[in-house]
């Protein structure tokens, strides 16, 4: 039986934004080949975790199996193009045993929400992209601590995550890419 892993997967500003105020990601953070690598790791993953307007805002043309964090579910529940799950209602060692008896690759793709959860719940990984060059003042934070001023690297680091080295991924927009992981 394989674990249940948890990976998580963002682009950030220099100041650790995930998107603007408005919650909208902008062109700054769209970057072609870190959604070449998100996309790869997608492909690797047996079902996606994601908040409820990460869902609304982000089609799903390859029908990927999803998971919405939602408050308006009622525990676990099966709606038509996703289940829907109420982490007030059902801790997340509940709904992975439910969702995945033998065990899954689980991407985690935002937003902040889900983010903060998986990182009290334990990611086996954060693959962490930085749009170097871009800033996004008063947007919305990668993890809520990041809003309070602390940087990415420190939060996942406190929940127990050691980085792999950073790469760079696109030289021309000055994008990079840390893999934190848990030890074995």
């Amino acid at each position: 039986m394989k674990p249940l892993e948890a990976h998580g997967y963002a682009i950030v500003s220099n100041d650790d934004r995930i998107a603007r105020a408005d919650g909208v990601m902008p062109a700054s953070l769209k970057n072609d080949a870190d959604w070449a690598y998100f996309q790869d790791e997608l492909a690797l993953a047996d079902f996606v975790v994601l908040g409820r307007k990460s869902h609304e805002a982000t089609p799903n043309p390859k029908r990927r199996r999803r998971v919405v964090v939602s408050r308006s579910a009622r525990g676990l529940e099966q709606r038509d193009e996703a289940v829907w799950w109420n982490p007030l209602e059902m801790d997340w060692k509940q709904a992975g045993a439910l969702l995945a008896p033998d065990g899954a690759r689980v991407a985690v793709p935002g937003g902040q929400v889900a983010f903060d959860l998986f990182l009290a719940e334990g990611f086996t990984s954060f693959h962490l992209s930085r749009a170097t060059r871009a800033l996004l003042p008063g947007g919305r934070g990668l993890f809520a601590a990041c809003e309070r001023g602390e940087r990415a690297e420190a939060v996942l680091a406190r929940a127990g995550l050691k980085p792999k080295p950073t790469r760079t991924i696109d030289v021309g927009q000055a994008v990079t890419l840390t893999v934190w992981r848990r030890p074995d």
